[in-house]
């Protein structure tokens, strides 16, 4: 075992001891009960039965068979989520093929982050995923199941119902993924086309075209953003069953993987013969929790995770933090090269070996905890195989990888990777705590040292480079976008222009208190910055000119001015009217007790505690 990694993992469990005592001796306490058809009375009972079919009824009630609750994720706008619709069924199907009985205990919002890019919807995103928790917990409050099927898969969505979940840690839980849609146009003619669309020189229709040539179908978008980071986070908490994150959604196989989620429910229920229970709090403990760290940083995940991975493992009663993930990222080697880390999309890191070669690597140099619950076992091991097909009687059958990868572009060995270091890097300084996806930006990039110019909108900026009033080298400084400000919004729409800028030889980088999560592309970005703006964070004495360094070599963010200066400057405010725009409209209304009681992103922005 890697020295640090046994480092942080002590660090971390020694932190958390009392929080995580507190936490497992709640589990004892719900797992003792009388199963939940025999602790409540009649009419309650009565009414969790009343719409099955008399035959369910009477496996429920008499036979005492396993029942298992379902929380669905589905919507038909977000394209991952759509080939959920029919999930209840195939799942309902399989239970009572298996002698068990199915309910769907309620349905999670889910939000399409790349339709509400640049609108206000995308202050209500963040949010989102702990208003998913609270609806995790309001389906699982029922409280009559073994028990529990996950079905998410999309940004906020795996965190918010792993959160939600994990509130409820005695309930043996398996995640259920339904893969990416097929190859489209390349991510790489995909942003240079919104380049040439930044600069004028195609219209919307060519623009248009592109965009429904890349997101064509059902299925998860196929570049290695948030989405897609939560898929290879759950394997490597051996949260799904193993291989099953980036299997087609009309591929054979992934039937077969859905029906084996089912049987992995039933058998860590505890209510089949010889098999013991096994609560999601028992399983996300810190070697988890540091072995999802580790998968981030080896793949170059996306940055949302700093924030979601910090309120999942709060939830299980452990504390991390952004030092924890620069610890480890100093020492795990980077693995895979996936867009915007490179030119490959998920199907080609599939096809290249993908998260099952990932997680073998690491276990053989000792970057990852082996001695672990799953859902798929006692150990890590069984997530470094790879599901081929499906035998006649319908189980998956899995291969061992090869020892070298079949493309060695996109994903390699930890004896030979593309980087030793991770893919994301922990920034400090003057204007406080930061984090950079460095693995996505060129070398000659990774230092930028030039005057700021401050906005406090990101309509604000994209008018700003229209205009002619950003050709130069400068730092992007666009504040007040954090939780307690507008709920953090991602803030995509920024990265065309800026890499028109830093195409045309300009050294330039961003610095916001907003998110750009796992598509900020090759622009250095300095995000999360913490404390925010709005609750009096450092960036609100920035003012126009000021020098600014991002340093992701030495790990710097720093405003190049004279103490004295800088101290006594007065933070800057947002005015009447622009606090009116955050707060107002499109249900922001609805929200603005998260913004109050929102921690800040390093906390986690946990909005419950």
């Amino acid at each position: 075992m890697n020295t640090i990694l046994s480092q942080v993992t002590e660090r971390i469990r020694e932190r958390s001891a009392p929080l995580r005592g507190d936490y497992l001796a709640r589990i004892a306490q719900l797992s003792h009960r009388q199963r939940g058809f025999e602790r409540m009375g009649c009419a309650n009972v009565a009414h969790a039965v009343a719409a099955l079919p008399g035959d369910d009824k009477l496996r429920i009630v008499a036979e005492k068979a396993p029942h298992l609750g379902v929380v669905t994720a589905y919507n038909d706008v977000l394209s991952a989520h759509q080939p959920y619709e029919h999930y209840p069924g195939l799942i309902r199907a399989e239970a009572q093929r298996r002698g068990a009985t199915v309910q769907v205990a309620g349905g999670v919002p889910a939000m399409c982050d790349g339709v509400t890019q640049g609108l206000p919807g995308m202050e209500l995103s963040l949010f989102s995923r702990d208003t998913i928790a609270m609806s995790t917990a309001i389906a699982l409050t029922h409280d009559v199941f073994d028990a529990a099927l996950l079905l998410g898969i999309c940004d906020k969505i795996v965190p918010g119902l792993l959160i939600g979940a994990l509130h409820f840690g005695h309930l043996p839980c398996v995640f259920v993924p339904a893969g990416p849609m097929g190859t489209g146009i390349s991510n790489a003619d995909k942003a240079k086309v919104r380049e040439l669309y930044a600069q004028g020189k195609v219209g919307r229709d060519e623009l248009l075209a592109s965009e429904s040539a890349a997101y064509h179908g059902a299925g998860t978008c196929t570049f290695y953003g948030t989405a897609n980071s939560n898929q290879m986070l759950l394997e490597a908490m051996g949260l799904h069953v193993p291989g099953s994150a980036f299997v087609h959604p009309h591929d054979p196989l992934r039937e077969a993987l859905t029906r084996e989620a089912v049987g992995a429910a039933l058998r860590i229920s505890g209510r089949l013969p010889g098999q013991a229970a096994r609560p999601i709090g028992h399983v996300v403990d810190e070697r988890c929790i540091v072995n999802a760290m580790v998968a981030l940083l080896a793949t170059g995940g996306s940055t949302n995770h700093l924030i979601h991975w910090v309120a999942v493992a709060r939830a299980a009663g452990i504390l991390i933090d952004w030092s924890d993930f620069s610890a480890l990222s100093a020492v795990v080697p980077l693995l895979a090269r996936v867009y915007p880390n490179g030119s490959a999309d998920v199907n080609q890191f599939q096809a290249a070996g993908g998260p099952g070669f990932v997680i073998r690597e690491l276990l053989d140099a000792g970057l990852m905890h082996e001695d672990v619950l799953s859902v798929g076992g006692d150990s890590l091991r069984a997530y470094a195989f790879v599901p081929v097909a499906a035998d006649a009687g319908g189980e998956v059958v899995r291969e061992a990888l090869p020892a070298a990868s079949p493309d060695d572009g996109v994903v390699r060995t930890a004896a030979a990777p593309f980087s030793a270091t991770g893919g994301l890097k922990l920034l400090a300084g003057n204007l406080g705590r930061a984090v950079i996806k460095i693995s996505a930006v060129p070398e000659d990039r990774h230092v930028v040292e030039a005057p700021c110019r401050v906005f406090t909108t990101q309509e604000a900026m994209l008018a700003a480079f229209k205009a002619g009033e950003l050709e130069r080298d400068v730092v992007v400084v666009v504040r007040f976008q954090g939780p307690r400000a507008n709920g953090m919004p991602e803030l995509h729409k920024l990265t065309p222009p800026l890499a028109v800028l830093q195409g045309k030889g300009f050294k330039v980088a961003l610095v916001t208190d907003g998110r750009m999560s796992g598509a900020s592309g090759k622009v250095p970005a300095a995000i999360h910055v913490s404390p925010e703006a709005l609750a009096g964070g450092p960036l609100a004495r920035l003012r126009d000119g000021d020098p600014v360094r991002v340093d992701g070599i030495a790990g710097t963010l720093q405003a190049l001015v004279a103490d004295d200066e800088w101290n006594a400057r007065e933070p800057a405010t947002l005015t009447p009217a622009e606090a009116e725009v955050n707060a107002h409209g499109l249900g922001r209304e609805l929200f603005a007790g998260l913004r109050r009681n929102v921690l800040s992103a390093e906390e986690g922005a946990v909005t419950w505690l």
